[in-house]
Order: C-alpha cells, then structure tokens, then sequence
C-alpha cells in the first residue's frame, strides 16, 4: 500500500498543500510546532478516520474555519487505484467516502488502508495506566479483523448498559442477561488478544535484538482475569462488589499487557533508550503481522525519528524498514542536516519537504 497524493484544506495549522509522494521514504523536516506531525497524522486520519493523537475531530480544524478536507489517492500493492476522503465540518460532522461512496458506518473504513506509526506519544504505552496498552491492542485488531472491531464495540456497549444499570437496580434476573452477553462478546475479545500477544512476543524479541545490539533480552505478555476462569463464574463472584461498587469490576476492560526487560518490569528498569527501542520493536512487529495477515503492506509513519534514540539505533531502523517487506514510509525530524546526512550514509534514497508555520514546500 502506498499514498501517491495527499490533499490537506484547514487541517490543524496547515491552510492548503497537495503533495506528490515518493513509494519509498518521504522526510518532512522543520522546526518544532512547524506542521510535521499533522502531516503524519492526516495520513493517519485517512486510515483510521481518526487522529493517532487526543485530539477531537474539531480541534483538528485550523483556527477560524468551518471545515477540513483530506483526501488520499493511493495504489494497493496489488496495483489497484483508491481515493479516500474523509471531511469533518461543525455543522454537519464526519463524512468518508472511498472512491466517491459514503460509508454508511465509518468502522467498515478501519483496515482497508493499514498504517502503523512510530511517534514519542508511544511512551505513554509503558508510562500510563493500563487502558492505553488495550487501546493499543484494540486499534491493532481492529484493522487486522472487522470482526474483531464490531466485537469490543459490542462488549463496550453492553458493559456501558450494564453499569448505568449497576447505578439504580441490582435485580438478578436482569444481571444474568447482562452476564451472558458479557460472558460471550468478553470471552471472544479474550482470545483475539491473547492471540495476537502470543504472536507479537518472537518478533518484539527479533526486532529488539536487531536495535540494540543483542544486548538484553525482552518480551511481552497479556494478563487477564479469563486466563483463570470464564467470565460468566467471575461476574458472577464479583457480583456482590460490583452492586455496592454500582460499576462492572470483572472484564476484559480490566486486562493488561505486561512489557519486561531481562525479566523486569520495562517501565521501572529500562533507560529511555531502551524503552525507545522496545516501542519501536513492538510497533515493527504489529507491522509485520498486519502485512502477513492483510496481504498489504502498511504505511509506516515515523515521528520524530531520532527522539530518544542515538545515531546507531536509528541507522538499525533505517536497515530494518528498508527491506522488501516494508513499502513506503513517511519521516518528520527536526535537524534536515542530520536526516540527511543518516539517510545518505544508509544509501537511501528520499524524497525531502521542508515545513514552515504549515507551507510545504520541496
């Protein structure tokens, strides 16, 4: 997969810009604040009809306008032709289209243009609580299995259902019914994760000893109340807690993913270097399962790209991304000397814009 053109009208601080993009590696440099990252991030959008960032769609438009526009044509590697266009306005919200037709659910979109990026906001994957290292696993199945996707929609809505209940009635007839569709949707997410973590653990691994030099030794794990009991037997021995609490206790929406280094805890015993470089291990293997799985390669998006990294780990990823099995990639940095001079020494061959206060320019 690879995005030949990209339309930006009002997207964060970037007014107007059509851009040609190269099928290899394409560099976005300037100074901080500059408009890098939005470029990365409405590729992004495209994707996933959302920003990789927190950020509303609304605050997405730039200050003093209605509206944004940006749309994408691209070439699958199969060499078929695909326009997206995903617009949001104040007035009349989001409205996606793929080759000139709306969907009718913008969750049908997800997967379809697979992405995978690599930016400094990945931190808070080891840093914060638990839920950002489920919404990781839930952005990555959702655009490896649709089905996967209607599933934790489903098990959200119904844990919504049953926690507003929890609040004013706690009827046991009523409680079961909400148990078993728990029970089923929660059991289905369940194994979906455990999968995927199963899957991921050798390539975080390989992909780690490349980076840093063989040096210590990684690995990842899922942790979930299911891998004791069903769901069904732990509502129901949560039951009472969960009436005096008046919310859900019990749950895949509990689950963790346990990131460790020589057998420690990664985010109390790894340098940021470190840290760094598992992130970018576990976001290449994500890649690599996508690309094995969808029969596409994905975009790969990386932000900032020497943050927290030295010179030697990043002419490793530079190696890693360059091989067959990775297509096109997109690149911001601050320091164009720096970027080029590391891509020159790698004999990669770039396309370079350079980004000012939103204008883009080659």
């Amino acid at each position: 997969m690879r995005l030949d053109k990209l339309l930006l009208i009002n997207f964060k601080n970037i007014h107007q810009a059509e851009l040609t993009l190269s099928e290899g590696f394409n560099c976005f440099v300037g100074d901080n604040g500059a408009g890098k990252t939005n470029i990365l991030d409405a590729v992004y959008y495209l994707s996933m009809s959302k920003s990789a960032f927190t950020m509303t769609d609304g605050q997405s438009i730039s200050h003093g306008e209605e509206f944004f526009v940006v749309e994408g044509s691209y070439q699958t590697d199969s060499e078929r032709q695909e326009l997206v266009n995903c617009s949001f306005s104040r007035r009349a919200g989001k409205v996606l289209k793929r080759n000139g037709k709306e969907y009718d659910r913008i969750a049908d979109h997800v997967g379809a243009f697979p992405v995978v990026i690599i930016s400094p906001q990945d931190g808070e994957l080891i840093t914060d609580a638990a839920d950002e290292r489920r919404k990781y696993l839930n952005g990555f199945l959702s655009q490896l299995d649709k089905t996967y996707l209607k599933t934790i929609m489903r098990y959200n809505a119904v844990l919504a259902e049953r926690n507003r209940y929890l609040k004013s009635a706690s009827a046991e007839e009523m409680l079961l019914i909400y148990d078993q569709q728990l029970s089923d949707l929660g059991g289905k997410v369940y194994e979906a994760r455990r999968a995927i973590v199963e899957r991921m653990q050798p390539l975080v691994a390989e992909y780690y000893s490349v980076l840093s030099g063989d040096r210590e030794q990684v690995d990842i794990s899922y942790r979930s109340e299911l891998s004791e009991a069903p769901l069904s037997e732990l509502l129901l021995r949560a039951r009472q807690r969960d009436v005096v609490n008046q919310f859900t206790t019990s749950g895949v929406h509990r689950d963790d993913v346990v990131f460790r280094i020589g057998g420690y805890p990664l985010r109390k015993y790894g340098s940021q270097g470190q840290q760094k470089s598992f992130l970018i291990a576990l976001k290449l293997a994500q890649f690599r399962l996508m690309s094995e799985q969808g029969g596409e390669r994905p975009i790969l998006l990386l932000d900032d790209l020497f943050d927290k990294l030295d010179i030697g780990r990043v002419e490793k990823l530079l190696s890693l991304v360059s091989g067959e099995e990775f297509g096109q990639i997109i690149i911001t940095d601050c320091n164009r000397e720096r970027l080029e001079s590391t891509l020159s020494s790698a004999n990669k061959c770039y396309k370079l814009f350079e980004v000012e206060g939103g204008d883009i320019k080659l």
